[in-house]
């Protein structure tokens, strides 16, 4: 640690501030308080930038945010009591998405942890529930070991949050152990050899063999692996929304779509006719096996750091549990197929016709409000590879999951494990840092936006270059009409306007609105040359809403 005297007494702080610089650690978001106070005293004195957040959420947000472009797990840091509960939301969704995060929070002293006192809490068992891994460190000998395990269990395997809780009084007192840093050589390797083979002889022997692609997949080691292993076997593949960018704009005349949440997308009728499905990096979580299985008498070839977790309607065959590009580089040397089979060609080709008519019908669509596919359309303009999307949750998403395309892996940042609202614009905070050359488009819908809309005074304070879209209609839009598919109305749903021009000049950003289709690309264009934060506001029409939850299985209506 820099800036400390050599001879000062070194304290339990010290030691949690080294063990973030051991584990990499470039900077933490949070909110201070009393009992957490001596480790940011501590990181004045690191490397370590500490970025002050407006609300502790939003903290572990941009903390998922870190963990899921760079793999490495970003850091929030919160005080005691409701400090720590307004966590929880931050790293249960961290934890389903499989993003790396390690959360630190205040406590208060050990002897004092069972009474009942300002801001006594179990947070430990709190959090339990939505972490990996959720301890308390007992003494200043316990730091450096409970920092080591906190960052192993956010970062193996399968990523997800971790929650250490530092008593006051432990971070107070004298410490002289250093940090643990993890095993110089270490990880997965292969599957099981006998393993490979046997999905090999599955896929050769396949007529209509099918990829399903998980969030794991995305990850930019997987993802080159990946298409080696399409190409070679030239595989149609689907994608789950948190498999963005997974597929190469090379294979993308094998890429049938993606599939979620909602069972009615032309990727599902390419999922649906499989006799053979292969997924890689896929967690239930992101697209539940009963609406893309359920009753179907089919081989599944499951390849992922874990072990499936058996289901009626997801119970693999063969299981290739190991490093998942190691894995795909020996399948793919004993692939051997002659090419796509005529009912997967068909169904691709057909896909294609639609994706080229839709884009004329989107181009064509002229009227106000602005229609989804209109911006969709005009958007897919601006995602060059220099360019990080993110996206929050609500009508806007399915619309934007289902037909704009990324060829990056993780240059599109989609929700889908807790579908929670208020992502979009802390997680455009995290593309920002880890991505200080690139622009940064974030779009929300205007219910979600004010879930974390204070973050925008953190992002004007960082001058983080991002554009963020509001989409606008004055309703909670898919409760909505999910709610009208049901009940035959809403309920609950509405709320007033707000100022978009001056609620962004409040917090000293730019302010923009998109009045017609036209307008789309100039706006946006001066939105993406101003420097640092810029709001862009547009009045969306979503009465086609209803075609999203067409000839849907009735057990996705949530």
């Amino acid at each position: 640690m820099n800036g400390k005297p050599a001879d000062a007494q070194h304290i339990g702080a010290d030691l949690i501030v080294s063990a973030l610089e051991a584990h990499g650690v470039t900077h933490v978001f949070g909110v201070p308080g009393a009992k957490i106070d001596a480790v940011f005293n501590a990181l004045v004195d690191s490397k370590i930038e500490t970025v002050v957040c407006r609300h502790e959420q939003n903290a572990a947000f941009i903390a998922g945010g870190i963990g899921r472009m760079t793999g490495t797990a970003g850091v929030a840091i919160a005080t005691s009591g409701p400090g720590i509960s307004n966590l929880v939301t931050g790293l249960a969704t961290a934890n389903s998405e499989g993003d790396p995060v390690v959360a630190l929070g205040g406590a208060v002293a050990a002897d004092e942890a069972l009474k009942q006192i300002h801001q006594t809490m179990d947070a430990v068992s709190i959090l339990k529930p939505v972490t990996k891994f959720s301890a308390t460190v007992g003494a200043p000998e316990q730091i450096n070991e409970v920092m080591a395990n906190a960052f192993r269990a956010a970062e193996d395997g399968r990523p997800g949050a971790a929650y250490v809780n530092l008593p006051k009084d432990v971070m107070a007192k004298p410490c002289a152990n250093a940090p643990l840093l993890p095993p110089a050589f270490a990880g997965l390797g292969l599957a099981d050899s006998a393993a490979i083979r046997e999905a090999a002889r599955l896929i050769n022997a396949a007529s209509t063999p099918v990829v399903l692609l998980g969030m794991l997949a995305s990850k930019p080691a997987n993802a080159d692996a990946l298409q080696a292993f399409i190409g070679k076997g030239n595989l149609p593949v689907v994608g789950t929304f948190q498999a963005a960018g997974a597929v190469g704009a090379l294979m993308f005349s094998n890429f049938g779509g993606r599939v979620g949440q909602l069972a009615n997308q032309p990727a599902d009728r390419l999922l649906d006719s499989a006799d053979l499905v292969i997924t890689i990096g896929y967690d239930p979580v992101e697209y539940w096996p009963a609406l893309w299985n359920k009753g179907k008498q089919r081989r599944i070839v499951h390849v992922d750091v874990l072990p499936a977790d058996l289901d009626n309607s997801y119970c693999p065959y063969v299981e290739l549990t190991g490093d998942i590009a190691q894995t795909l580089q020996a399948l793919t040397s004993l692939v051997d197929r002659a090419g796509k089979s005529a009912m997967s060609s068909g169904i691709l080709e057909l896909i294609q016709a639609e994706r080229l008519q839709l884009a004329r019908d989107s181009a064509a669509r002229n009227g106000t409000p602005v229609h989804p596919l209109r911006l969709v359309h005009e958007l897919q303009q601006f995602v060059r590879d220099d360019i990080t999307v993110c996206l929050d949750m609500g009508s806007f998403h399915l619309w934007i999951a289902r037909h704009l395309y990324s060829f990056r892996p993780r240059q599109v940042l989609i929700t889908n494990g807790q579908q929670t609202l208020g992502v979009a614009l802390p997680w455009a905070i995290a593309a920002s840092i880890v991505r200080p050359h690139e622009k940064v488009l974030s779009i929300s819908g205007d219910g979600g936006f004010l879930y974390s809309s204070m973050e925008l005074e953190t992002a004007v304070r960082l001058k983080a270059n991002i554009v963020h879209m509001v989409w606008i209609d004055g309703t909670y839009d898919m409760v909505a009409t999910q709610e009208k598919l049901k009940y035959g109305r809403s309920s609950g749903t509405d709320f007033g306007p707000v100022d978009y021009l001056k609620y962004a000049e409040a917090f000293g950003a730019k302010g923009l609105m998109i009045n017609k289709p036209d307008e789309i690309p100039s706006v946006m264009k001066t939105a993406f040359d101003t420097a640092g934060p810029v709001i862009v506001g547009v009045h969306v029409d979503y009465r086609d809403n209803y075609q999203l939850f067409e000839m849907l299985n009735a057990d996705s209506i949530h």
